[in-house]
């Protein structure tokens, strides 16, 4: 067991063994959604979060692993590595620790202790150090030679070798590093001149804040970094200083001597000139680094929901996106989401078309036999609403009536301009794009969300402040972990949706569809291997994930993987029945005891997992969709009085609490302490993306458009 194993399973307290068959099969080339639901047995049972944990610790350790061949590298030309330093170096897997260890031999700019060794004057500051000396200008004046003028100078120049030495030393760090961990305020000022003008006053919270570093949550420390980063605030984190110089002193100075006084003033020039610099840029960095990775699980959860968003499934939907004076753009969708048919209505003002508009709405409805109609919530949502209902009530009472929903149209711009957009309707503007967009969010959110940037999609807590390639490995990890924890058909999925499949990518994806197009709908999962380039380890990864709805084996409609189909067919066999007849037959089902089916390489967990399938083969674990409704005459703040209780929706979730549209085209806040009638730690626990709820207004800002909200008591 190598000691990356030992390491990860200490860190993450779990078994060694268990990250023992992750890091191997990890190493295999398994996608994290794979080993969570076919490699139970190597795991021991780890779920994604696990097994994406133990990913993320072994590239950082093999990282780790490369600065330290590096650090050896540099240290053994300078002809410095000693082979007691070569040992702390391969113990240390702590990288503060091994930075520490590297610092006084890492190459620097020509610093002034650098520039005073070359002028010969390391001896003098050891005499310093070593405190005694009775009389340090005398011992000084042998050093006065070449660039060294006078005793001052060399004096000088040998303060600054202490000031450096104690900077760099691995103890005097830690000690300082300490007081930081328990004592560091953060500060955040408004820059002199910034306080009245209109870009800083939504910093307003920040102009004169101080508070604990550690206090300091992973919202307020990214708002006050944006503030800097755009020239508003100036933000600073400081210990107390006069601990910090105790501890470092008592260390160094050994009395009231005058090498003692002359080595004070060293200790304390090195420690305001050098360590303190570099420690508060340390703690700012990982604080920053804290806060990124909370507000990128903020952001991933929130991105996890949205996609899982319940879907109406394979109806013929009607898009809109809705507009005043450039009209509301029509789109009618096959129940496969091919687009049939567009146009443009002028039902509102200025226009105002409204008669000629209701009798294309329906004349549209009735020719492509509209099942649902999904509305933007955009530019005048609620209008649009109101005119739709309306339409369709007025329908022949014969005629079956479409349900009407409202679809969060963020991104949908994004998309409608993007690449994707271009290829798919090549000869259609941005506009009928756009409400094809929305009438497929209906239909399946995941399958159209796919093909958006995640950070275009409005669910975020500061996503463009944060380390972009962490939050993109995060979010495509994500979305992965969604699309393969729904399961995708195989003969109706697009290439952007199918490279998010476990072991495929954008290349493999895009000779999927090019095989369906030139052969036509796949019959069986065993067609896969005909695909180009789709190999024997892309075929494992992949085939448990995709689905084929109608196919004459049923398991290929199911996530039973076909290395175990021979599984399946022995029980079916056992019990006398065909494969179809186990899956449709509960006590056929029940029947089966599994514990005969365990061989060396299946166990319980998996055979579990395959009567669960065969239960309920292709189930969506996405919950159904529900209509909603805003309450009438509230359609901007000025309807809006404290007191009064609304219908909402949440449409954000971050650390500090949840954002409702309640329909007057801007968010309300239910700040964390608001949620419930108990205490509440992550809002996580209480509420979830575009859940429906009831809120009750506390406060109207109208001049800075901000609305709070309170779920307690309701």
């Amino acid at each position: 067991m190598n000691i990356f194993t030992r390491l990860i399973a200490e860190r993450l307290n779990i078994a060694e063994k268990s990250v023992e068959g992750t890091l191997a099969l990890l190493d295999e080339g398994c996608t994290i959604p794979f080993i969570a639901r076919y490699r139970k047995e190597r795991t021991g049972g780890l779920d994604e979060v696990k097994i994406a944990a133990i990913s993320d610790q072994y590239e950082r350790l093999k990282e780790l692993q490369k600065r330290k061949e590096t650090i050896v590298k540099t240290i053994s030309e300078q002809d410095k590595l000693t082979p007691e330093l070569e040992r702390r170096i391969s113990e240390t897997w702590d990288a503060t620790v091994l930075e520490d260890i590297y610092l006084p031999y890492k190459p620097k700019r020509r610093t002034r202790a650098q520039v005073a060794r070359e002028q010969g004057l390391e001896p003098l500051a050891q005499l310093l150090m070593l405190q005694r000396e009775r009389n340090p200008e005398h011992a000084a004046k042998s050093f006065v030679v070449g660039d060294v003028k006078d005793v001052e100078t060399a004096i000088k120049g040998a303060q600054d070798i202490i000031a450096e030495t104690v900077s760099e030393d691995e103890q005097s760090r830690r000690q300082v590093r300490g007081v930081f961990r328990r004592q560091a305020i953060i500060t955040s000022k408004v820059v002199r001149g910034k306080a009245d003008t209109d870009e800083a006053a939504k910093y307003s919270d920040y102009f004169d804040l101080s508070e604990p570093l550690r206090r300091c949550s992973s919202h307020r420390l990214l708002a006050m970094r944006r503030g800097e980063a755009e020239g508003i605030l100036r933000v600073s984190i400081s210990p107390d200083d006069e601990e910090c110089l105790m501890h470092l002193k008592r260390h160094y100075v050994y009395g009231q001597t005058p090498c003692g006084r002359l080595v004070d003033e060293a200790v304390e020039d090195g420690y305001k000139r050098l360590l303190k610099p570099s420690i508060e840029t340390e703690f700012a960095n990982q604080s920053k680094e804290e806060a990124d990775a909370e507000a990128i699980r903020v952001f991933a959860e929130n991105l996890r929901q949205l996609l899982l968003s319940a879907p109406l499934g394979q109806k013929r939907v009607m898009g809109i996106d809705p507009g005043f004076r450039t009209g509301c753009k029509v789109v009618c969708l096959d129940a496969q989401g091919n687009l049939l048919h567009h146009e443009a209505i002028f039902p509102h003002p200025p226009v105002n078309h409204r008669m000629q508009a209701t009798i294309h709405l329906q004349q549209m409805i009735h020719d492509y036999q509209v099942e649902a109609i999904a509305i933007g919530n955009g530019t005048a949502s609620r209008e649009t609403r109101a005119f739709v209902e309306e339409t369709v009530s007025a329908l022949p009472s014969a005629s079956k009536k479409p349900q009407v929903f409202v679809v969060s149209e963020d991104g949908a711009s994004v998309y409608s301009a993007s690449k994707t957009a271009r290829e798919e309707f090549p000869d259609e503007d941005v506009t009928v794009r756009g409400a094809v967009s929305i009438g497929r969010r209906l239909m399946d959110p995941l399958a159209e969300l796919v093909k958006i940037d995640p950070k275009s999609i409005g669910v975020g807590q500061y996503q463009h402040d944060v380390d972009q390639t962490k939050l993109r490995q995060q979010l495509d990890q994500t979305v992965m972990s969604c699309v393969n924890s729904v399961g995708v058909n195989l003969n109706t999925a697009s290439q952007h949706l199918l490279q998010y499949v476990s072991g495929l990518g954008p290349a493999l994806a895009k000779n999927i569809v090019d095989y369906r197009r030139d052969n036509g709908p796949f019959t069986s999962r065993a067609q896969l291997r005909k695909v180009p380039r789709l190999g024997p380890a892309a075929f494992e990864q992949c085939a448990g994930f995709l689905r084929i709805p109608g196919a004459k084996n049923p398991l290929d409609n199911s996530a039973v993987h076909p290395e175990s189909y021979k599984i399946v067919e022995q029980m079916a066999h056992d019990q006398g029945c065909s494969v179809a007849e186990l899956i449709g037959n509960k006590a056929k089902r029940e029947a089966v005891d599994v514990k005969r089916y365990v061989t060396a390489d299946v166990g319980l967990p998996t055979l579990t997992d395959i009567m669960k399938e065969l239960e309920k083969p292709g189930r969506d674990p996405r919950e159904q969709i529900e209509e909603f409704e805003f309450a009438k005459g509230v359609e901007s703040l000025d309807d809006l009085t404290e007191g009064m209780e609304l219908p909402g929706i949440v449409t954000n979730i971050t650390n500090f609490g949840a954002f409702v549209d309640v329909g007057v085209h801007q968010d309300g806040l239910v700040h964390v302490s608001q949620l419930a009638d108990k205490y509440v730690k992550d809002p996580n626990q209480v509420v979830k993306l575009h859940q429906h709820v009831r809120v009750r207004v506390l406060e109207v800002d109208r001049r800075r458009g901000r609305i709070s909200l309170s779920m307690r008591g309701l």
